[in-house]
């Protein structure tokens, strides 16, 4: 019981003096709530062009397919807000990918976060995950009394509100968890609902993925926007945040301290006409380590297009 007890605060402070201001423990098990309600969003079509959800199924609901002999699902956040301001004649792109691709960074952190448990404590099978693998963040985030998930989808915090980043590392350890976070403190407030440009958000927690901005200018490959939501894009070049400007508890939110995350000055103050005048050997160029390689040149420009319409 002491190891147990002495692992789980070694874990907790390794996690803070890597940049996480959040971390929390749950005991790896099947999601059963979570599997019904992923298969019911997939039935409804909610995840537009992204087949890739609909593989791995199982390995999204339970973590010991992902880890064999997983105990611990360890959930991390980290802050990404920034203190400066994009200028009023450039295209709106949202925050998180300001700076450096988070992917680089928190994946980073997670490997020396999982080095520094196997000196500590031996032999530790795990693997860390970042936004780009089969886990249900936000699920295990609740489960390890870190937050609640808004009605825009996103997970929330008292104290932080909703621009940090989400990571898990699932392992064999076995660890103290903390008590799952129960409380919805949305209340009455439907804020994120009225202010969505497109109504991606259907019903509290619940989001059409296929109408939402952010598949809309990223994760959607078509060359042209879907008819009816060209001039919907409200200015948003690169991802949309209108739903978290619009929370009451992102006013908590402080400037993160990651100097990876300080913003590319092209972002903060290219306008559209230069963003429309970039080729697509600068694009490449500027943005290797970016978030915004995601959409690639052509998809800036498509979504620029869009832009242009709604003007």
């Amino acid at each position: 019981m002491a190891n147990r007890e002495n692992n789980t605060v070694f874990i907790k402070r390794k996690a803070a003096e890597l940049g996480f201001f959040s971390c929390g423990i749950a005991v790896a098990t099947h999601l059963d709530d979570d599997a019904r309600r992923l298969e019911q969003w997939l039935k409804n079509g909610y995840h537009g062009s992204m087949s890739y959800m609909e593989g791995h199924f199982d390995l999204r609901t339970d973590p010991r397919k992902l880890v064999p002999g997983a105990k611990s699902v360890i959930t991390l956040l980290m802050n990404y807000y920034p203190s400066e301001q994009q200028a009023d004649n450039a295209p709106k792109i949202a925050r998180y990918a300001w700076g450096t691709d988070y992917h680089y960074v928190i994946r980073e952190k997670l490997n020396k976060l999982l080095e520094d448990l196997r000196g500590e404590m031996g032999a530790v099978e795990g693997r860390g995950f970042v936004d780009s693998a089969p886990v249900l963040e936000r699920s295990w985030a609740m489960r390890s009394g870190l937050g609640w998930v808004g009605k825009n989808g996103n997970l929330l915090t008292k104290h932080s509100g909703s621009y940090f980043f989400i990571a898990t590392l699932i392992t064999d350890l076995d660890l103290v968890p903390d008590a799952q976070f129960a409380t919805d403190h949305c209340g009455t407030c439907t804020r994120c609902i009225d202010a969505c440009p497109t109504q991606a958000i259907i019903s509290p927690t619940e989001v059409d993925g296929s109408k939402c901005i952010s598949y809309l200018t990223i994760e959607l490959k078509d060359a042209l926007m879907p008819t009816g939501f060209e001039k919907k894009m409200d200015g948003w070049m690169f991802g949309c945040d209108v739903c978290q400007e619009e929370c009451p508890w992102n006013r908590f939110s402080k400037p993160n301290t990651e100097p990876a995350f300080t913003p590319i000055p092209e972002i903060l103050n290219l306008s559209l006409g230069e963003w429309e005048a970039m080729s697509e050997d600068v694009f490449n160029k500027v943005f290797k380590n970016s978030p915004l390689k995601r959409t690639k040149w052509r998809g800036i420009q498509r979504n620029i297009r869009a832009i242009k319409t709604n003007d």
